[in-house]
Protein backbone atom coordinates (compact mmCIF):
# COMPACT_ATOMS: atom_id res chain seq x y z
CA UNK A 1 0.00 0.00 0.00
CA UNK A 2 1.40 3.26 -0.90
CA UNK A 3 -0.05 6.15 1.04
CA UNK A 4 0.43 9.50 -1.33
CA UNK A 5 2.04 12.54 0.09
CA UNK A 6 0.80 14.85 -2.40
CA UNK A 7 1.32 17.67 -0.68
CA UNK A 8 4.90 17.19 -0.19
CA UNK A 9 5.31 16.12 -3.59
CA UNK A 10 3.79 19.63 -4.65
CA UNK A 11 6.46 21.29 -2.60
CA UNK A 12 9.19 19.59 -3.94
CA UNK A 13 7.94 20.28 -7.38
CA UNK A 14 7.30 24.04 -6.84
CA UNK A 15 11.12 24.07 -5.42
CA UNK A 16 12.92 22.43 -8.04
CA UNK A 17 10.91 25.08 -10.18
CA UNK A 18 11.99 28.07 -8.97
CA UNK A 19 15.36 26.62 -7.39
CA UNK A 20 18.44 24.86 -9.08
CA UNK A 21 18.59 22.67 -5.83
CA UNK A 22 15.89 21.24 -3.64
CA UNK A 23 17.15 19.31 -0.26
CA UNK A 24 14.49 16.69 1.59
CA UNK A 25 16.09 16.44 5.02
CA UNK A 26 14.00 13.80 7.57
CA UNK A 27 14.85 10.46 9.34
CA UNK A 28 16.00 6.90 7.21
CA UNK A 29 12.66 5.37 6.56
CA UNK A 30 10.57 8.39 6.80
CA UNK A 31 10.02 7.84 2.73
CA UNK A 32 12.35 10.34 1.25
CA UNK A 33 13.11 7.90 -1.09
CA UNK A 34 9.93 6.66 -2.32
CA UNK A 35 9.14 11.15 -2.66
CA UNK A 36 12.74 10.96 -4.63
CA UNK A 37 11.20 8.17 -6.96
CA UNK A 38 8.14 9.66 -7.45
CA UNK A 39 9.40 12.53 -8.84
CA UNK A 40 11.86 10.70 -11.15
CA UNK A 41 9.23 8.68 -12.93
CA UNK A 42 7.28 12.17 -13.68
CA UNK A 43 10.55 13.51 -15.08
CA UNK A 44 11.61 12.51 -18.16
CA UNK A 45 15.71 11.77 -17.95
CA UNK A 46 16.00 11.75 -14.22
CA UNK A 47 19.39 9.94 -12.76
CA UNK A 48 18.58 8.56 -9.39
CA UNK A 49 22.22 8.43 -7.36
CA UNK A 50 21.94 6.03 -4.06
CA UNK A 51 25.62 6.99 -2.40
CA UNK A 52 25.05 4.02 -0.12
CA UNK A 53 25.31 1.89 -3.21
CA UNK A 54 29.42 1.07 -3.87
CA UNK A 55 28.95 1.01 -7.84
CA UNK A 56 26.75 4.87 -7.61
CA UNK A 57 29.50 6.09 -4.96
CA UNK A 58 32.21 4.58 -7.63
CA UNK A 59 30.59 7.40 -10.27
CA UNK A 60 31.24 9.80 -8.11
CA UNK A 61 35.24 9.85 -7.49
CA UNK A 62 35.08 12.18 -10.38
CA UNK A 63 32.11 13.97 -9.25
CA UNK A 64 32.12 17.40 -11.60
CA UNK A 65 33.42 15.02 -14.51
CA UNK A 66 30.45 12.59 -14.35
CA UNK A 67 27.77 15.23 -13.46
CA UNK A 68 28.92 17.81 -16.34
CA UNK A 69 30.54 15.27 -19.13
CA UNK A 70 27.67 12.75 -19.74
CA UNK A 71 26.87 11.68 -23.35
CA UNK A 72 23.69 9.71 -22.53
CA UNK A 73 20.91 12.10 -23.77
CA UNK A 74 20.39 13.00 -19.98
CA UNK A 75 22.73 15.78 -19.42
CA UNK A 76 20.25 18.36 -18.68
CA UNK A 77 17.74 16.17 -16.84
CA UNK A 78 17.53 16.18 -13.07
CA UNK A 79 20.26 14.59 -10.77
CA UNK A 80 18.74 12.65 -7.73
CA UNK A 81 21.88 12.44 -5.10
CA UNK A 82 20.14 9.71 -2.20
CA UNK A 83 21.94 9.81 0.83
CA UNK A 84 23.98 13.01 -0.08
CA UNK A 85 25.76 13.89 3.65
CA UNK A 86 28.32 10.81 3.24
CA UNK A 87 30.33 12.77 0.41
CA UNK A 88 30.61 15.88 2.06
CA UNK A 89 33.32 16.97 -0.60
CA UNK A 90 30.63 16.76 -3.14
CA UNK A 91 29.11 20.33 -2.74
CA UNK A 92 31.76 21.69 -3.87
CA UNK A 93 31.24 20.17 -7.72
CA UNK A 94 27.72 20.35 -7.22
CA UNK A 95 28.29 24.71 -7.01
CA UNK A 96 30.64 24.20 -9.94
CA UNK A 97 27.99 22.52 -12.32
CA UNK A 98 25.10 24.55 -11.32
CA UNK A 99 26.75 27.90 -11.51
CA UNK A 100 27.97 26.67 -15.27
CA UNK A 101 24.54 25.48 -15.80
CA UNK A 102 23.25 28.68 -14.77
CA UNK A 103 25.51 30.76 -17.27
CA UNK A 104 24.21 28.10 -20.08
CA UNK A 105 20.17 29.74 -19.35
CA UNK A 106 19.46 26.87 -17.11
CA UNK A 107 18.91 27.78 -13.54
CA UNK A 108 16.38 25.76 -11.93
CA UNK A 109 15.55 22.26 -11.39
CA UNK A 110 19.12 20.59 -11.44
CA UNK A 111 19.31 18.55 -8.30
CA UNK A 112 17.07 16.80 -5.54
CA UNK A 113 19.54 16.07 -2.43
CA UNK A 114 18.31 13.57 0.11
CA UNK A 115 19.68 13.28 4.06
CA UNK A 116 19.12 12.00 6.96
CA UNK A 117 20.67 14.09 8.87
CA UNK A 118 20.68 17.70 9.47
CA UNK A 119 23.31 19.85 11.07
CA UNK A 120 26.66 18.54 9.32
CA UNK A 121 24.09 18.77 5.61
CA UNK A 122 22.85 21.71 6.39
CA UNK A 123 26.59 23.25 7.47
CA UNK A 124 28.01 21.74 4.31
CA UNK A 125 25.02 23.13 1.70
CA UNK A 126 24.86 26.53 3.64
CA UNK A 127 28.73 27.10 3.05
CA UNK A 128 28.78 25.75 -0.62
CA UNK A 129 25.36 26.44 -2.01
CA UNK A 130 24.29 29.46 -0.74
CA UNK A 131 21.67 31.02 -2.80
CA UNK A 132 21.10 27.87 -4.57
CA UNK A 133 19.06 25.37 -2.67
CA UNK A 134 15.55 25.43 -0.53
CA UNK A 135 14.99 22.90 2.17
CA UNK A 136 12.19 21.04 2.70
CA UNK A 137 11.58 18.76 5.32
CA UNK A 138 10.05 15.11 5.19
CA UNK A 139 8.93 13.93 8.37
CA UNK A 140 7.00 9.91 8.93
CA UNK A 141 3.51 9.85 7.58
CA UNK A 142 1.36 12.95 9.29
CA UNK A 143 -1.84 12.47 10.56
CA UNK A 144 -3.63 14.04 7.50
CA UNK A 145 -2.17 11.71 5.14
CA UNK A 146 -2.80 8.59 6.79
CA UNK A 147 -6.45 9.40 7.59
CA UNK A 148 -7.02 10.48 3.62
CA UNK A 149 -6.06 6.63 3.22
CA UNK A 150 -8.38 5.59 5.63
CA UNK A 151 -6.18 4.33 8.56
CA UNK A 152 -7.54 5.19 12.30
CA UNK A 153 -6.40 7.68 14.09
CA UNK A 154 -5.15 5.17 17.08
CA UNK A 155 -3.09 2.65 14.68
CA UNK A 156 -1.38 5.65 13.54
CA UNK A 157 -0.55 6.80 17.15
CA UNK A 158 0.44 3.62 18.22
CA UNK A 159 2.58 2.67 15.04
CA UNK A 160 3.73 6.08 14.22
CA UNK A 161 4.37 7.80 10.68
CA UNK A 162 7.27 5.12 9.71
CA UNK A 163 5.50 3.46 6.52
CA UNK A 164 7.10 -0.07 7.59
CA UNK A 165 6.04 0.38 10.97
CA UNK A 166 3.04 1.50 10.57
CA UNK A 167 1.89 -0.68 7.42
CA UNK A 168 3.24 -4.13 9.16
CA UNK A 169 0.71 -7.03 8.68
CA UNK A 170 0.35 -7.13 12.52
CA UNK A 171 0.76 -4.71 15.79
CA UNK A 172 3.71 -7.55 16.71
CA UNK A 173 5.23 -7.15 13.38
CA UNK A 174 5.32 -3.20 14.12
CA UNK A 175 6.79 -3.45 17.33
CA UNK A 176 9.78 -5.73 15.57
CA UNK A 177 10.34 -3.25 12.71
CA UNK A 178 10.19 -0.20 15.40
CA UNK A 179 12.75 -2.15 17.81
CA UNK A 180 14.41 -3.34 14.81
CA UNK A 181 14.85 0.18 13.45
CA UNK A 182 15.64 1.39 16.95
CA UNK A 183 18.91 -1.11 16.83
CA UNK A 184 20.05 -0.15 13.69
CA UNK A 185 20.17 3.42 15.00
CA UNK A 186 22.36 2.66 17.51
CA UNK A 187 24.31 0.55 15.34
CA UNK A 188 25.03 2.25 12.55
CA UNK A 189 24.15 5.84 12.69
CA UNK A 190 25.69 6.84 16.23
CA UNK A 191 28.68 5.76 15.52
CA UNK A 192 28.61 7.25 12.02
CA UNK A 193 27.38 10.85 12.96
CA UNK A 194 28.96 10.97 16.63
CA UNK A 195 31.98 8.74 16.89
CA UNK A 196 32.92 9.42 20.33
CA UNK A 197 29.28 9.49 21.88
CA UNK A 198 28.65 5.43 23.46
CA UNK A 199 25.68 4.10 21.23
CA UNK A 200 24.72 2.16 24.71
CA UNK A 201 24.70 5.61 26.83
CA UNK A 202 22.45 6.95 23.68
CA UNK A 203 20.18 4.34 23.56
CA UNK A 204 19.83 4.58 27.44
CA UNK A 205 19.24 8.01 27.32
CA UNK A 206 16.16 7.34 24.62
CA UNK A 207 14.82 5.28 26.53
CA UNK A 208 14.34 7.67 28.88
CA UNK A 209 13.10 10.07 27.37
CA UNK A 210 10.32 7.44 26.15
CA UNK A 211 9.54 7.11 29.48
CA UNK A 212 9.25 11.10 30.11
CA UNK A 213 7.83 11.92 26.91
CA UNK A 214 6.42 15.63 26.62
CA UNK A 215 7.80 16.61 30.43
CA UNK A 216 10.17 19.56 31.32
CA UNK A 217 13.82 18.93 30.55
CA UNK A 218 16.09 18.12 33.54
CA UNK A 219 19.47 17.43 32.25
CA UNK A 220 20.86 16.89 35.69
CA UNK A 221 18.45 14.17 36.33
CA UNK A 222 19.46 12.59 33.15
CA UNK A 223 22.69 13.36 33.69
CA UNK A 224 22.66 11.75 37.14
CA UNK A 225 20.92 8.62 35.93
CA UNK A 226 23.67 8.26 32.92
CA UNK A 227 26.74 8.81 34.75
CA UNK A 228 27.88 11.78 32.87
CA UNK A 229 27.53 15.25 33.19
CA UNK A 230 24.58 17.52 31.88
CA UNK A 231 26.57 19.51 29.24
CA UNK A 232 27.46 15.99 27.94
CA UNK A 233 23.38 15.41 28.11
CA UNK A 234 23.12 18.49 25.80
CA UNK A 235 24.96 16.74 23.51
CA UNK A 236 23.31 13.91 23.32
CA UNK A 237 19.96 15.39 22.88
CA UNK A 238 21.79 17.37 19.83
CA UNK A 239 22.10 14.71 18.25
CA UNK A 240 19.11 12.96 18.43
CA UNK A 241 17.48 16.74 17.26
CA UNK A 242 19.97 16.31 14.47
CA UNK A 243 18.57 12.71 13.61
CA UNK A 244 15.38 13.70 12.95
CA UNK A 245 14.35 11.88 16.15
CA UNK A 246 13.57 14.44 19.41
CA UNK A 247 11.80 17.64 19.55
CA UNK A 248 12.71 20.27 22.28
CA UNK A 249 9.42 22.85 22.52
CA UNK A 250 10.99 25.73 24.00
CA UNK A 251 8.50 27.80 26.31
CA UNK A 252 7.35 31.06 25.06
CA UNK A 253 9.48 33.81 27.14
CA UNK A 254 7.46 37.23 26.67
CA UNK A 255 6.91 39.35 29.79
CA UNK A 256 3.61 38.74 31.92
CA UNK A 257 4.64 39.61 34.70
CA UNK A 258 5.05 36.13 36.41
CA UNK A 259 7.20 33.36 36.87
CA UNK A 260 7.34 31.19 34.13
CA UNK A 261 9.21 27.76 33.51
CA UNK A 262 11.95 28.28 31.10
CA UNK A 263 13.08 24.90 30.33
CA UNK A 264 11.74 23.30 27.01
CA UNK A 265 10.09 20.41 26.95
CA UNK A 266 11.33 17.42 25.27
CA UNK A 267 9.12 15.09 22.80
CA UNK A 268 10.44 12.03 20.92
CA UNK A 269 9.06 13.29 17.54
CA UNK A 270 7.22 9.95 16.74
CA UNK A 271 4.94 8.23 18.62
CA UNK A 272 5.73 4.85 17.10
CA UNK A 273 8.90 4.84 18.30
CA UNK A 274 8.18 5.74 21.87
CA UNK A 275 5.99 3.10 22.57
CA UNK A 276 8.65 0.61 20.38
CA UNK A 277 11.43 1.86 23.32
CA UNK A 278 8.77 0.93 26.18
CA UNK A 279 7.96 -2.52 24.38
CA UNK A 280 4.07 -1.38 24.14
CA UNK A 281 2.44 -3.44 21.77
CA UNK A 282 -1.29 -2.85 21.53
CA UNK A 283 -3.48 0.24 21.92
CA UNK A 284 -4.88 -1.61 24.61
CA UNK A 285 -1.55 -2.11 26.26
CA UNK A 286 -0.96 1.49 25.28
CA UNK A 287 -4.34 2.34 27.43
CA UNK A 288 -3.08 0.79 30.41
CA UNK A 289 -0.08 2.51 30.30
CA UNK A 290 1.50 5.28 32.43
CA UNK A 291 2.73 6.98 29.15
CA UNK A 292 -0.14 7.37 27.95
CA UNK A 293 -1.88 10.85 28.00
CA UNK A 294 1.69 12.18 27.43
CA UNK A 295 1.76 9.87 24.77
CA UNK A 296 -1.38 11.44 23.41
CA UNK A 297 0.04 14.74 23.83
CA UNK A 298 3.21 14.23 22.08
CA UNK A 299 1.51 12.67 18.67
CA UNK A 300 -1.13 15.66 18.98
CA UNK A 301 1.59 18.39 19.38
CA UNK A 302 3.69 16.79 16.48
CA UNK A 303 0.62 16.79 14.10
CA UNK A 304 -0.42 20.06 14.93
CA UNK A 305 3.05 21.36 14.26
CA UNK A 306 2.95 19.63 10.69
CA UNK A 307 0.41 21.13 9.62
CA UNK A 308 0.77 24.72 10.83
CA UNK A 309 4.62 24.98 8.93
CA UNK A 310 7.07 27.22 9.38
CA UNK A 311 5.17 30.09 9.44
CA UNK A 312 4.17 29.75 12.52
CA UNK A 313 6.37 29.12 15.86
CA UNK A 314 5.30 26.36 18.09
CA UNK A 315 6.11 27.16 21.86
CA UNK A 316 4.52 25.81 25.48
CA UNK A 317 3.28 28.18 28.68
CA UNK A 318 3.67 27.47 31.80
CA UNK A 319 3.95 29.45 35.35
CA UNK A 320 5.40 28.24 38.29
CA UNK A 321 1.93 28.80 40.01
CA UNK A 322 0.46 26.06 37.08
CA UNK A 323 -0.70 28.04 34.79
CA UNK A 324 -0.53 25.67 31.11
CA UNK A 325 -0.86 25.54 27.79
CA UNK A 326 0.71 22.40 25.99
CA UNK A 327 1.07 24.18 22.38
CA UNK A 328 1.24 28.07 21.91
CA UNK A 329 1.60 29.24 17.90
CA UNK A 330 3.66 32.44 17.54
CA UNK A 331 3.00 34.29 14.60
CA UNK A 332 5.03 37.80 13.81
CA UNK A 333 5.92 37.87 16.82
CA UNK A 334 2.25 37.76 18.44
CA UNK A 335 0.86 34.77 19.97
CA UNK A 336 -2.05 33.40 17.71
CA UNK A 337 -3.48 30.23 18.64
CA UNK A 338 -3.49 27.95 21.96
CA UNK A 339 -4.30 24.21 22.58
CA UNK A 340 -4.94 22.33 24.91
CA UNK A 341 -4.65 18.41 24.64
CA UNK A 342 -6.13 15.88 26.43
CA UNK A 343 -6.54 12.11 26.09
CA UNK A 344 -10.50 11.70 27.05
CA UNK A 345 -13.78 11.43 25.23
CA UNK A 346 -15.21 14.29 27.84
CA UNK A 347 -12.33 16.17 28.56
CA UNK A 348 -12.04 18.72 31.44
CA UNK A 349 -10.43 21.72 31.24
CA UNK A 350 -8.48 22.52 34.01
CA UNK A 351 -8.51 27.04 35.37
CA UNK A 352 -4.63 27.37 34.09
CA UNK A 353 -5.65 27.06 30.58
CA UNK A 354 -7.80 30.17 30.52
CA UNK A 355 -5.73 31.66 32.96
CA UNK A 356 -2.67 31.53 30.83
CA UNK A 357 -4.74 32.17 27.76
CA UNK A 358 -5.62 35.72 29.52
CA UNK A 359 -1.89 36.05 30.38
CA UNK A 360 -0.28 35.87 27.34
CA UNK A 361 -3.67 37.36 25.30
CA UNK A 362 -4.52 34.54 22.70
CA UNK A 363 -7.76 34.88 21.48
CA UNK A 364 -8.40 31.39 19.44
CA UNK A 365 -8.41 28.91 22.25
CA UNK A 366 -8.73 25.36 21.37
CA UNK A 367 -8.85 21.57 23.08
CA UNK A 368 -7.69 18.91 20.73
CA UNK A 369 -9.27 15.57 22.31
CA UNK A 370 -10.25 12.07 20.62
CA UNK A 371 -13.82 12.84 19.58
CA UNK A 372 -16.10 12.33 16.99
CA UNK A 373 -17.73 16.45 16.81
CA UNK A 374 -16.59 19.37 17.81
CA UNK A 375 -18.34 21.58 20.21
CA UNK A 376 -17.88 24.93 22.62
CA UNK A 377 -16.94 25.21 25.95
CA UNK A 378 -16.53 27.68 28.47
CA UNK A 379 -14.33 30.61 28.49
CA UNK A 380 -14.38 30.56 24.50
CA UNK A 381 -12.81 27.30 24.11
CA UNK A 382 -13.43 24.66 21.55
CA UNK A 383 -13.22 21.29 21.98
CA UNK A 384 -12.41 19.42 18.48
CA UNK A 385 -10.80 16.59 16.71
CA UNK A 386 -7.77 16.24 15.68
CA UNK A 387 -7.93 16.08 12.17
CA UNK A 388 -10.30 19.17 12.56
CA UNK A 389 -7.64 21.08 14.37
CA UNK A 390 -5.10 19.67 11.49
CA UNK A 391 -7.56 21.63 8.88
CA UNK A 392 -8.02 24.64 10.99
CA UNK A 393 -4.03 25.30 10.67
CA UNK A 394 -4.05 24.24 7.39
CA UNK A 395 -6.27 26.26 6.14
CA UNK A 396 -4.36 30.20 7.20
CA UNK A 397 -2.08 31.09 4.47
CA UNK A 398 1.69 29.81 5.12
CA UNK A 399 5.39 31.13 4.39
CA UNK A 400 7.02 29.48 1.16
CA UNK A 401 10.05 27.24 1.32
CA UNK A 402 12.45 28.01 3.37
CA UNK A 403 15.76 29.65 1.41
CA UNK A 404 17.91 28.81 4.67
CA UNK A 405 18.26 26.85 7.51
CA UNK A 406 15.04 27.65 9.93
Amino acid sequence: MLIERTHLLTMIAEGLDRSPAVVLLGPRQAGKTTLARQIADARQGTVYLDLEAPADLRKLDDARSFLDGRQDGRKNGLTIIDEVHRVPALFADLRGVIDERRRQGRGTGQFLLLGSASLDLVQHVSETLAGRVVYLDVPPLTEEETSAAGIPTDAHWLRGGFPNALLSRTDRDSLRWRQDFIRSYLERDVPMFAPRMPASLIGRLWTMLAHGQGTILNASRLAQGLGVSAPMIGRYLDLLQDLFLLRRLQPWSGKVGKRLVRSPKIYLTDSGLVHGLLEIETVDDLLGHPVVGLSWEGFVVESLIQAAGPGRIPMYYRTHDGAEIDLVFERAGQPEMAFEIKRSSAPKLEPGFAVACDDILVGQRYCVAPIAEAYRAKNGVQILPLMQAISLLRAAPKKALSEKPE
